[in-house]
């Protein structure tokens, strides 16, 4: 089994089928691995990268060789289902992702629904289906994942985000006609992207915390429209990992009802306890991005062994890269895991 493909062993892993070890990738978008190491290395530049399918083709495919790690992750931020819903984005600066400016609307109530087969059409969703197609008709043993918005997390990037979680509890209605409108874009987007050539995709949603939401709401909202996503995924033919932020006591007892074929989670999370707990969950995480940032490579190697060690199923950054990362640091995570 120790011949098995990057591509081959995590679907295995999703499927949950036995493999030789664990994979260790970086999905992309919240957790993007382009790091201005890698980013000047090749002349270019944040602001230029992110619309340009040419440019992020170059980009993946040398974050790929220069990191280890086993996949190509795109995009590069948390912005593309932003734009293309209407908030205006500030595209960053070359050591820094895009972040949103400013909301599209004051309300739920004033959310416009449009087709989402349209809207697919707009932004940057072309681009990033055309690049993640040429990565993958030239790398197909390698998995090319695409990284979504979460359903909260996206409504909560075209709503300002204080007043979308005020509105969760004061206009359930509206609330649930946005994260119904949202998720349905979400499911389209997914769909274009798997039928580009992408077998994996993950869903980011950071502000769908318990933390952030509490129990309650996290198994009112996040739940239902997580799975719903999840479930489109799946019928359109690719895997599924859902990336929680945050503690998880609040929210632990959800994870065996999420419908995804592997669950991320924080740093702070003991996924040893977890899968210890949760029978049958497939894990993956999580390596300290603070460590990864301002720790040594040795003290690197230390974390993604123990994890190994652990018996985490698949090997990755916690949560979200900085762009300062050293590379040398991420190499020296997907090492270890490579010569276990």
């Amino acid at each position: 089994m120790n011949d098995l493909s990057p591509k081959e062993r995590l679907l295995r892993v999703l499927s949950k089928q036995s493999v030789d070890r664990a994979p260790v990738i970086c999905p992309g978008g919240m957790m993007n691995s382009a790091t201005v190491d890698v980013i000047e290395g090749l002349g270019l530049s944040f602001p230029k990268v992110h619309p340009d399918a040419e440019a992020m083709t170059r980009l993946s495919s040398a974050v790929e060789e220069k990191t280890g790690f086993e996949n190509f992750g795109i995009p590069y931020c948390m912005t593309v289902e932003a734009e293309v819903l209407g908030s205006e984005i500030d595209f960053g600066t070359p050591v820094c992702e895009p972040k949103i400016a400013k909301e599209r609307y004051a309300s739920v109530a004033d959310v416009e629904v449009r087709d989402v087969k349209q809207l697919v059409r707009e932004g940057r969703v072309e681009a990033i289906a055309k690049a993640g197609q040429t990565i993958a008709e030239q790398n197909p043993e390698v998995p090319v994942i695409g990284s979504l918005t979460g359903p909260i997390s996206t409504a909560a990037s075209i709503v300002d985000p204080m007043t979308f979680l005020k509105e969760l509890r004061k206009d359930k209605t509206n609330a649930h006609r946005v994260l119904d409108y949202v998720t349905d874009f979400l499911a389209e987007y997914a769909g274009v992207l798997i039928e580009s050539g992408f077998p994996v995709i993950t869903i980011a949603d950071p502000t769908a915390t318990g933390e952030i939401l509490g129990p309650k709401m996290f198994g009112d909202y996040a739940v239902p429209y997580l799975n719903r996503l999840a479930d489109e995924i799946h019928g359109r033919g690719a895997k599924a990992i859902i990336h929680i932020c945050g503690r998880m006591e609040a929210v632990k007892k959800y994870l065996p009802e999420l419908h995804s074929d592997a669950v991320s989670t924080d740093a702070m999370v003991n996924l040893k306890a977890i899968k210890a707990e949760y029978d049958g969950l497939t894990v993956m995480g999580n390596v300290s991005t603070f460590a990864l940032q301002l720790q040594e490579p040795e003290t690197i190697r230390t974390v993604t062994e123990k994890l190994v060690a652990d018996g985490i199923d698949i090997i990755s950054p916690a949560c979200g890269l900085s762009t300062k990362t050293p590379v040398g640091n991420i190499a020296a995570m997907t090492e270890v895991v490579k010569n276990r």
